[in-house]
């Protein structure tokens, strides 16, 4: 699960088509991502989905009247306008979307959106026709020229049986959206973010190689929360199954030495180091040219150690870089991690245990420790990796500041 929307505050405007159904998913991917949100319905949306539906999965009254009671109570759009960090009006219906462009200002909606400083969106959701007309797609432009965002409608099967633009963003759309835009951290952006991920490979013969069961989940997960913090990332990865992260360059390496001579490369111009790969310690000494036959009852291969990456490169640290290094351990787990920290000259270790269940290799989830080169000892609780991730940019984040 993707942190980067945590403790924003973000209104979602329903208005009234079919599509306010996605409305209910939309506002429970952003409350899971940590996200407070406040819903604003017009009356014509009470038809397609029930202010009961939406006030508990957003855990907050969704609002639709200016009077609360008779008291004279009200639900202040100015207020709202200057509390959201962002206002997303998904469905955006033709009607919706006229008004907006026209400031035609008739319910609480309309008005908070003309209160509002946050950046807004508009996900337009109507038949193919309507999304298509001269008066909608001027609309559309006009609230593009105000500052405005619109996030396109999909194509596909509508609910008048057509099939066309018109359709809804999906809300998994929408909240990536969000998270490109409000996921950006200022002092991240334009630092150069070098990370190293995933195993190597390296070769007894064409066919057969030594390797380790990394999967390099954790350092692609580190890579796309700095992607989406606006840092520019390099990752240099051994071979992987994984797809490659959105706006991050991808350096693809097999070996100790591939992977040395990439990270080398980089190393000078970046402002954040982060050791994630499991680097092969040993590699054969000489690599038969022809796939080794079986013979022998028993067989030996000559390793050689493989060139220290951190290490080499660490004792070269500019003043300023940070360097944030990985220990797995399956024994005296805190020694051997500080010690690796000064070795290497970390600034941070993160310190994973075989021991604990659902860390290490392969798992989605992640256990971790850190260590700083004062000391302090931080404990995590298992996390998926992308909350991992999260917590190792937070930590970089306090470096730097």
């Amino acid at each position: 699960m993707d942190m980067s929307l945590a403790g924003k505050k973000i209104i979602i405007g329903v208005s009234g088509s079919i599509a306010a159904y996605k409305s209910a998913l939309l506002v429970r991917l952003l409350v899971k991502s940590g996200a407070e949100v406040q819903v604003i319905m017009t009356d014509a949306a009470k038809t397609f989905i029930t202010p009961l539906t939406l006030a508990t999965l957003s855990m907050r009254p969704a609002v639709s009247e200016f009077v609360k009671d008779q008291a004279g109570q009200w639900n202040n759009h100015v207020e709202l306008g200057l509390w959201a960090d962002a206002l997303v009006i998904a469905p955006a219906t033709a009607h919706t979307l006229a008004k907006c462009a026209n400031g035609l200002c008739d319910d609480l909606l309309t008005a908070t959106y003309l209160s509002a400083r946050c950046p807004v969106w508009f996900a337009p959701a109507m038949d193919l026709d309507m999304y298509c007309h001269g008066s909608t797609l001027e609309n559309i432009s006009k609230l593009q020229r105000f500052g405005n965002q619109i996030i396109k409608s999909n194509f596909g099967e509508l609910a008048s049986g057509l099939v066309g633009d018109g359709r809804m963003a999906e809300p998994e759309q929408i909240v990536e959206v969000l998270e490109n835009f409000l996921g950006v951290v200022p002092i991240l952006a334009n630092k150069n973010i070098l990370i190293t991920a995933g195993p190597t490979q390296e070769a007894i013969d064409p066919v057969r190689y030594i390797s380790n069961h990394s999967s390099g989940k954790m350092g692609y997960a580190i890579a796309e929360a700095f992607a989406k913090a606006g840092a520019n990332v390099t990752l240099v990865s051994g071979p992987t199954a994984l797809p490659k992260p959105v706006h991050v360059t991808v350096v693809g390496v097999k070996t100790a030495q591939e992977m040395f001579e990439a990270t080398a490369k980089y190393f000078a111009q970046a402002d954040v180091i982060i050791f994630a790969a499991a680097v092969a310690d040993y590699a054969p000494a000489k690599v038969a040219d022809q796939k080794i036959k079986k013979k022998e009852q028993t067989f030996a291969i000559e390793l050689q150690k493989t060139t220290d990456i951190a290490s080499v490169l660490g004792a070269v640290k500019k003043p300023g870089q940070i360097i944030v290094g990985f220990a797995l351990e399956t024994e005296n787990e805190l020694v051997n991690a500080k010690e690796k920290l000064t070795r290497k000259h970390f600034d941070l270790i993160i310190l994973n245990s075989m021991q604990d269940k659902g860390a290490g290799f392969a798992h989605d989830t992640n256990k971790i420790t850190v260590i700083d080169k004062t000391g302090n000892v931080t404990d995590f609780a298992l996390k998926s990796k992308t909350e991992v991730a999260q917590d190792i940019m937070n930590l970089v984040i306090q470096k730097l500041t």
